[in-house]
C-alpha cells in the first residue's frame, strides 16, 4: 500500500502549521466513529485542499484517518463513561455508587433474611421434670436444601414474645422451651405429644469474629471475612462480651456516624462492598467513641439472606432436633406454620439512587409529606424487614396535622404484604422523635391491587424451536417491570409501557395484553402488584 499525496511548500514555509482559519466549524458532539472519520476527511480537504486528495479505500492515508477516528471514538466513550460515574443519577458501577453515597452520609443496605412462624412437636410427650428444655446455640441452627439450587439454607430458632422475635442477634444464647401456657404453648401434661407454637425461624447462621485493637487512631475498621452479611444482624462488643447487659461493652449500630449525639457514644456503622461483605466502622472520639488500643472486640453476625430462604408453609421439615441438657435428649419435628417471607437481595442501585437524595435532604427530620415517604421507604425493622410507604394529611378538626402513613411490608422482590403489627410499631417509633411536635402520626395499611395478565407474543415461524427461550426472556421483562423498586403507590399500570419493553426483545415481532384496558388506575394509597401472568405464543 502506497501513501499518495505531497507535502506543500507553503506548509513547510509556515513551519508545519496549517491555516486553521479555513475550518469554519468543529462538531464536538460528533464522537462516533463514522462522524469522526467524516469530520477528519472534511478537515483535511479544507486545510490541505492541494496537498492530499487521495481518499480511496485502499490508501494508507485513509487507513491512518480511520485509526485516529477509532481511537477518538473509544476515548470519547471512555470519557463519557467516566463522567457518568461521577454523578448519582447516571452512575453504573456499584462500587462507585457506594463512594458517591458516602459523600452524603448514606450507605447501601445488605441482603435481608426470611422469617416464618414454626411448630415444634415431640410425639412422645414431655414431663414436668424435663422442663425447661434447653437447646445449645448449635442446636438452634438447622439446614434445609434450597429449592432454587439444592444448596443448604440455614435457619435459626427464636422465641416469640409479645408478638416479636427475641434474642435476634445473640449467638451464645441458649434456646429454652418452658412448657408454660402463659407462653401460648400447649402445656407439657396434656396429650401424648407436646407441641410448641411460640417459635419462629430466621434464615441465616451465626458467625463470630474476635480480635484486639492495636492502634490509637480513630475510625477503626474491622472487615468481616464472610459474605453476604445479613443487614441488621451485626452486634458488637468491646472489652467484654455479655449479651445480657447492653451497657457492658455493647455498641449500637447507626446508619451514619455523624448522627451521633456525642464523642462518648458507643456506636458503629456497617459498610457493604460489592460482594456484600461488611466492614465495621467505629467513631473518632468526636462522632462516636474510638475503642482504645489494646481493647478486645467480639463481633456477632449472621450470614445468608436473599430470596433463597423464601419458601411456602409446611416446607421446612426437619425430623429431629436434639437438646443437650437431658439424658436421652427429646427429639422434635419442625414445620413452618406460615410461609417464610421477607428474604430479599441487597439494596439495588436503582433504589439507592432514588431515595438517597431524600435521605440526605431531610437530615434525620420529618417535616414534609416527602420526608414521611422517604423515611418509610428507607426504613428497616430490627429483623431487617423493609416496606413501601406513602403519606397523606387527614382532614381533622384540630390545630394539629394528622398524618396517615400508608405502608406495606416487603415479602419478596416481587410481592408486598400487609404490614405486621411489629413492623408498624417500629416504623412509628422511627418517625416519632423526628417529626414536628404538632404532627400526629398514624401508621395504617396500604392497599394492594392484584393483577393477572394474559400476554400474547408473535414470533417468526422459523423460531418455533426457540419459543421456550423467547418466552423465558419475556417472563424476565415482565418480572422486572413489576419489581417492587419499579412500583409505587398511586402509579397506574399502562399496558403500552409493558408492551414496549417486550417489543424491545429482538426476536419478538409484536406483543399484546389481552385482558386489560389501556390504563389501570389506582388511588394514592393503592399499589399494583402482579399476581400471575400467562404468555401465549403465536407463530407468524
Amino acid at each position: 500500500m502506497v501513501f499518495s499525496g505531497t507535502v506543500s511548500t507553503d506548509f513547510m514555509k509556515l513551519g508545519g502549521i496549517p491555516d486553521r482559519k479555513k475550518v469554519e466549524y468543529i462538531d464536538y458532539a460528533g464522537t462516533d466513529f463514522y462522524t469522526l472519520r467524516r469530520n477528519l476527511v472534511d478537515y483535511i480537504k479544507s486545510v490541505y485542499p492541494l496537498d492530499y486528495q487521495n481518499f480511496s479505500e485502499s490508501d494508507l492515508g485513509l487507513m491512518l484517518i480511520e485509526v485516529v477516528a477509532y481511537m477518538g471514538s473509544v476515548l470519547s466513550l471512555k470519557g463519557d463513561m467516566l463522567a457518568n460515574e461521577n454523578y448519582l443519577r447516571t452512575v453504573k458501577n456499584r462500587n462507585n455508587l457506594q463512594k458517591l453515597l458516602e459523600l452524603i452520609g448514606v450507605d447501601m443496605r445488605g441482603p435481608l433474611a426470611a422469617a416464618a412462624g414454626m411448630r415444634l412437636s415431640n410425639k412422645d410427650g414431655l414431663t414436668a421434670s424435663q422442663f425447661p428444655i434447653t437447646f445449645s446455640p448449635a442446636a438452634r441452627v438447622f439446614a434445609v436444601p434450597s429449592r432454587e439450587d439444592g444448596a443448604p439454607v440455614n435457619y435459626t430458632l427464636y422465641k416469640i414474645e409479645n408478638n416479636a422475635i427475641q434474642d435476634i442477634q445473640n449467638a451464645n444464647a441458649t434456646f429454652e422451651l418452658l412448657g408454660d401456657e402463659a407462653d401460648n404453648q400447649l402445656p407439657y401434661n396434656t396429650g401424648p405429644s407436646s407441641v410448641f407454637t411460640n417459635v419462629a425461624i430466621l434464615e441465616g447462621a451465626f458467625s463470630i469474629q474476635k480480635g484486639t485493637f492495636d492502634t490509637l487512631e480513630g475510625n477503626k475498621r474491622v472487615a468481616l471475612p464472610e459474605a453476604p452479611i445479613i443487614d441488621g444482624s451485626v452486634q458488637v462488643y468491646v472489652n467484654t462480651f455479655n449479651a445480657d447487659d447492653d451497657a457492658n461493652g455493647a455498641y449500637k449500630q447507626v446508619d451514619r456516624l455523624y448522627s451521633s449525639s456525642g464523642a462518648t457514644d458507643r456506636i458503629f456503622q456497617v459498610i457493604y462492598d460489592d460482594n456484600y461483605a461488611a466492614t465495621i466502622l467505629f467513631g473518632d472520639n468526636a462522632l462516636g467513641i474510638s475503642p482504645p488500643a489494646g481493647s478486645q472486640f467480639t463481633i456477632v453476625y449472621r450470614v445468608g439472606g436473599g430470596t433463597r430462604g423464601n419458601v411456602g408453609a409446611g416446607i421446612i421439615n426437619v425430623e429431629t432436633i436434639a437438646t443437650d441438657n437431658i439424658a436421652g435428649s427429646p427429639k422434635f419435628t419442625t414445620e413452618n406454620l406460615t410461609p417464610a417471607t421477607g428474604g430479599s437481595a441487597a439494596e439495588t442501585a436503582e433504589h439507592a439512587k432514588k431515595y438517597a437524595p431524600y435521605t440526605f435532604k431531610r437530615q434525620d427530620r420529618v417535616v414534609t409529606l416527602e420526608d414521611y415517604v422517604a423515611i418509610g421507604n428507607t426504613f428497616r425493622t430490627k429483623q431487617g424487614t423493609v416496606g413501601k410507604t406513602t403519606a397523606a394529611v387527614r382532614d381533622a378538626f384540630s390545630s394539629a396535622n394528622v398524618i396517615d402513613v400508608y405502608t406495606l411490608e416487603k415479602a419478596s422482590d416481587l410481592t408486598l404484604q400487609k404490614a405486621s403489627p411489629t413492623f408498624k410499631k417500629e416504623l412509628l417509633e422511627e418517625i416519632e422523635p423526628k417529626k414536628m411536635l404538632t404532627d400526629e402520626v398514624a401508621v395504617v395499611d396500604g392497599l394492594i391491587r392484584s393483577l393477572d395478565l394474559v400476554i400474547t407474543i408473535r414470533i417468526d415461524r422459523e423460531l418455533e424451536n426457540a419459543s421456550a427461550g423467547i418466552e423465558q426472556e419475556v417472563s424476565q421483562v415482565v418480572l422486572e417491570h413489576f419489581n417492587i423498586d419499579n412500583s409505587d403507590f398511586g402509579k397506574p399500570f399502562v399496558t403500552t409501557e409493558l408492551n414496549r419493553a417486550i417489543f424491545r426483545l429482538p426476536r419478538v415481532r409484536y406483543s399484546t395484553i389481552d385482558n386489560l384496558p389501556e390504563v389501570t388506575k389506582v388511588d394514592f394509597h393503592e399499589i399494583i402488584q402482579l399476581n400471575n401472568f400467562t404468555i401465549n405464543t403465536v407463530l407468524v
